[in-house]
């Protein structure tokens, strides 16, 4: 009974299309916003997305189906979205987080919970000022200190007002069935009191606290950056890279080896860089101290060849002996590394940048831009008789995302927060079984970060996002002490009295001034899952929906996001945010590649969901900031994998591709025309049920049970479908729940069932026992279109809901309105329907034994 065998047509041809685009029928829906969809009217006779997909969204949210309100609470469901950009816009990795949380979030609550899916924004700091920045210059001609800081900062929220609800209306494209009442923007003032007060306890616990550091410094940007907004450029060699502010193209991937002269011989020590202009903040030499070569040179000095420094030779392991000479120049103000080995060898720490890349404390070279400084200080050791040879070298250049610059490691006073003691608590959470992260690979990653976790920069030179709450105390009195100090406050008048508390002054001889600086944003969304909900404030909200049941996000952000949540929520609420993480996988294109705008190849879920033709991606293009060989390249791509454009797929199937896709921890490959396959299982749905509409007839009437005797497969295939969607959400598998969903609508119940129950209803009207076998079966079949549109909805929310409205009601007057809110299927469901059909086989058995009538062909009546 299994195989698979092919249909008939199940479609009648009656009404008439309105328009086609990219071949595809569609019709239009003239209904209001937020109210009910015409669902009187006959089925279309075929499947089109666009009619499908319209006006329900609206009315679900009209009807409050999102609210966790809705519905009587069996436990609790939350859920925070990881809150997207303001700037951003969708792309297919925003379609993977949406489609498998709101498949999550739909089923907990088809299970009766009270459920809320929490929706909100990050103000997104640097992405946000850089591209207002860039707005001004090109419609005012004017730069942000033109403006001033409050002026600039209303250009933002003008901005904000404006453009920053482009991906709220995107998600909704989507389906995502969000608490949209509950939305929150992280600069909202809810949320900045919230930060604010996280800083001040955090900093008046010591916590927090104040160092001069080696930090990522754009010099594009004038600001520190986190490690998440560096992208690592892999050289192969020598290449020359474009950088902001300079007009010639800059080299890089090349080894410039040169020598420094011994003090008090004529010895020289041979030391390589791939930053030559580096060498002008040199203030030592590092050797193995097992390396043989360099024995007799132990507490020696080299001489700087362009002042009168004298740096010592010292020993230290870090030096890998194989590499180069064996000796290795040490610049601690301007490499990680070469920070530590100064640290631990006491060497002077010489700055030779300031915030814009020129050249400083550098004799001769002062005031040079850094990469004309690296041709200038080449050609000086080529004078000086100092330089030896430049090589090829593979290697990795730090660049800024948002500015394109080249990162510059940069000595500068910064705000930290001591995460050694947090990270300890967040490791030992996850040891000990109190935070679940799935899939488990990623707990070697967890405790990798946790177990060896530095302090955390937390301040931006930026002037868009909560600004730092603390003040630089000068102290006016004449008596001996330092009067420099950093007091945080919930406002200034409250930081002159902590301080005044502090120095046993009176408040009227402190002065303030408030740091200029601004937080970094993953320190807002850090306490995202509390701080939405009015912490510190006791909220009904608080007690009711923290902590959290799961955190759902992209295995990427596992450290910049999720462990700064884990360790702010147990340091400020005493209590983890959610009890699970899980980590979904990367979508790559269908050629494994990551989808990036450098390689024009990210595509817009939208345009998969509407279409789109070759030449509509070729225009998409010409809008990026790509340069004219790339935007080439990226055409040819293009015509390659989409010669006849994008296919109008629709939501549901997007979403049901993207679930499909979803093995654990596996990154997807995603094919864009593999996701018009699904769009023909929509077909064959819309014409499965179509049929069967036609097959129960106008004054059908469910019964409150199935009554199969003869269909009895059927309903054990649609058991075992109920019993793998309920093992697979629980389990986080979406492949197992779309192939159960898949079989049985297309190879069980189209396949073999409806096949099989043709030749019944065909002779239905000859004679009464054949009216009998369709009467069963008509009951059959409506349990199977109910239960397997049920099973559908959490995925494909749009016409699984379309062609639930056509289906009579077993209770017209108590059913719920929506198959939003209808119970999940369970198998003890399916199973009792199985089991009553069971009873009632066997008591017809009986009673034929009972009465002998095993031979005789008898009518019964069940009531």
């Amino acid at each position: 009974m299994e195989a698979k065998k092919k249909t008939q047509p199940l479609t009648e041809k009656k009404a008439k299309p309105e328009k086609k685009e990219l071949g595809v029928i569609t019709y239009s829906v003239p209904t209001a916003p937020g109210e009910k969809k015409d669902v009187i009217s006959p089925l279309p006779d075929s499947y089109s997305p666009q009619y499908v997909e319209a006006a329900w969204y609206s009315w679900w949210e009209k009807q409050g189906f999102f609210k966790p309100e809705y519905g009587n609470p069996r436990g609790v469901f939350m859920m925070c979205i990881p809150p997207p950009n303001v700037t951003g816009s969708l792309h297919l990795g925003h379609a993977l987080t949406n489609a498998i949380q709101d498949s999550l979030t739909r089923w907990h609550r088809m299970l009766g919970e009270t459920t809320l899916w929490n929706p909100g924004c990050d103000h997104a700091g640097i992405a946000t000022q850089v591209v207002v920045e860039k707005k001004l210059k090109r419609e005012r001609g004017l730069s942000r200190h033109d403006l001033g800081r409050e002026n600039f900062i209303q250009e933002v929220w003008k901005w904000k007002n404006e453009k920053g609800d482009r991906i709220y209306h995107q998600l909704k494209k989507l389906g995502s069935s969000l608490d949209w009442d509950r939305a929150c923007f992280t600069m909202d003032p809810k949320l900045s009191y919230a930060v604010q007060e996280a800083f001040i306890r955090m900093h008046d616990e010591g916590v927090i606290y104040r160092s001069k550091r080696l930090v990522n410094w754009s010099c594009t940007l004038n600001s520190a950056i986190s490690d998440i907004e560096v992208d690592k450029k892999e050289l192969s060699g020598r290449t020359l890279l474009p950088v902001p502010g300079y007009k010639e193209k800059v080299e890089f991937g090349v080894l410039v080896s040169f020598a420094y002269k011994v003090d008090g011989s004529d010895e020289e020590v041979i030391v390589a860089t791939t930053r030559i202009e580096t060498m002008l903040g040199d203030s030592g030499v590092a050797v193995h101290p097992a390396d043989p070569r360099y024995q007799h040179l132990k507490g020696k000095m080299v001489l700087h060849p362009f002042c009168d420094r004298k740096m010592p030779i010292v020993s230290d392991e870090f030096v890998d002996m194989s590499f180069g000479t064996g000796a290795v120049k040490i610049t601690p103000a301007h490499d990680h590394n070469d920070y530590e080995v100064g640290e631990r060898h006491n060497l002077a720490f010489i700055n030779i940048l300031d915030e814009n890349g020129l050249l400083i404390n550098s004799g001769f070279f002062t005031g040079m831009k850094r990469f004309e400084a690296r041709k200038a200080v080449l050609q000086a050791l080529m004078d000086k008789g100092h330089f030896k040879e430049i090589k090829d070298n593979p290697m990795v250049v730090p660049v800024c995302s948002r500015s394109k610059d080249i990162v510059e490691p940069l000595l500068k006073p910064q705000w930290y927060v001591n995460c050694t003691d947090m990270g300890k608590q967040a490791a030992d959470a996850v040891r000990e079984g109190r935070l679940k992260i799935i899939p488990d690979h990623h707990l070697k990653t967890w405790f990798n970060w946790m177990d060896n976790i530095r302090d955390w920069c937390i301040s931006r030179q930026l002037w868009w996002g909560h600004r730092i709450p603390a003040y630089f105390i000068t102290v006016n009195d004449p008596s001996d002490m330092d009067g420099h100090y950093w007091m945080s406050g919930r406002s200034e008048e409250e930081a002159r009295e902590k301080a005044a508390k502090r120095f046993n002054v009176s408040a009227d001889k402190i002065t303030l001034r408030q740091d200029d600086d601004v937080l970094d944003t993953w320190f807002s969304s850090g306490i995202f899952p509390f701080s939405i909900f009015g912490w510190p404030n006791e909220t009904q909200d608080l007690n009711v929906f923290y902590p959290g049941t799961l955190l759902e996000t992209g295995h990427d952000i596992l450290f910049f996001w999720v462990a700064r949540m884990v360790m702010m929520g147990l340091k400020l609420t005493g209590k983890l945010p959610f009890k699970e993480v899980y980590l979904h996988a990367v979508v790559r294109d269908a050629h494994g590649r990551k989808m990036s705008k450098s390689l024009g190849n990210v595509i817009d879920p939208l345009d998969v969901i509407t279409g789109i033709s070759l030449e509509g991606l070729h225009a998409l293009l010409m809008d990026s900031n790509l340069d004219p060989v790339e935007v080439e390249k990226a055409k040819q791509g293009q015509a390659s994998d989409y010669p006849n454009g994008i296919p109008e797929c629709g939501t549901d199937a997007l979403r049901f591709a993207l679930c499909a896709y979803t093995g654990q921890g596996r990154d997807i490959n995603l094919d864009v025309n593999r996701i018009l396959g699904y769009r023909h299982f929509c077909n064959k749905l819309w014409n499965a049920v179509k049929f069967a509409m036609k097959t129960l007839g106008d004054n059908f009437v469910p019964s409150e049970k199935a009554q199969s005797v003869s269909d009895r497969w059927i309903l054990s295939r649609l058991s075992a479908a109920v019993g793998l969607c309920d093992a697979g959400f629980k389990a986080y598998d979406f492949p197992t729940i779309t192939t159960a969903i898949y079989n049985f609508w297309l190879y069980e119940l189209c396949d073999v069932y409806l096949e099989s129950v043709k030749p019944v209803f065909n002779k239905a009207e000859e004679d009464s026992a054949s009216q009998r076998q369709a009467l069963v079966c008509r009951q059959t079949l409506y349990s199977c279109l109910d239960v397997g549109l049920r099973l559908l909805s959490p995925i494909m929310p749009f016409v699984s809901e379309e062609l639930y409205q056509r289906l009579p009601r077993r209770r017209p007057q108590s059913d719920p309105p929506s198959i939003s809110v209808t119970p999940y299927p369970n198998t003890e469901e399916v199973d009792r329907d199985m089991e009553f059909v069971m009873t009632v086989i066997k008591t017809i058995r009986s009673l034929r034994a009972d009465y002998n009538l095993t031979k005789t062909r008898a009518d019964f009546t069940l009531k």
